[in-house]
């Protein structure tokens, strides 16, 4: 093999550039931003903020009451962050984007990691008893194998 042979480019040996990381308002999600956060100001990389907005069965709700619900839950979300954002400027400053995807939570995160095409993926740990029996949402990122996954207490 020629070692002067150029190098092909290999998805996450140069540290992550773009890093996603789940909020939905819980204290463990806050604390798993502000970690990605840090990751992503020491590597220069794109923190991608992802809100997961459940979607409900056709008939689950009467209306439009539960899609304001969560939409109101994305608009509180990206005020707290741009003040979060505000508090910090001129110490460190962060690349950033906020976006919104539809569906479960373990769903919406794999396809906002795939569009976005992250590098690594933080979540906060889990607070049900539920997930004991079913699995985390955290759980099934990392088994699904395809980024490195970090989990936040």
């Amino acid at each position: 093999m020629n070692e002067h042979a150029p190098h092909r480019f290999e998805r996450g040996t140069d540290g992550p550039k773009v890093i996603v990381v789940g909020v939905d308002g819980s204290d463990s999600s806050l604390r798993a931003a502000a970690y990605a956060g840090g990751l992503a100001r020491r590597q220069n990389a794109l923190l991608a903020i992802v809100y997961v907005q459940p979607v409900l069965p056709a008939g689950a709700a009467l209306g439009a009451p539960v899609a304001d619900t969560t939409g109101e839950i994305a608009e509180s979300l990206v005020a707290e962050i741009r003040s979060a954002a505000e508090r910090v400027k001129g110490i460190w400053d962060v690349r950033w984007e906020f976006h919104t995807f539809h569906g479960d939570p373990f769903s919406g995160l794999v396809t906002a990691a795939d569009r976005l095409e992250a590098d690594a993926v933080v979540v906060g740990a889990s607070q049900s008893a539920g997930h004991r029996i079913v699995g985390s949402v955290a759980v099934r990122l990392v088994k699904a194998g395809r980024w490195p996954v970090t989990v936040v207490p």
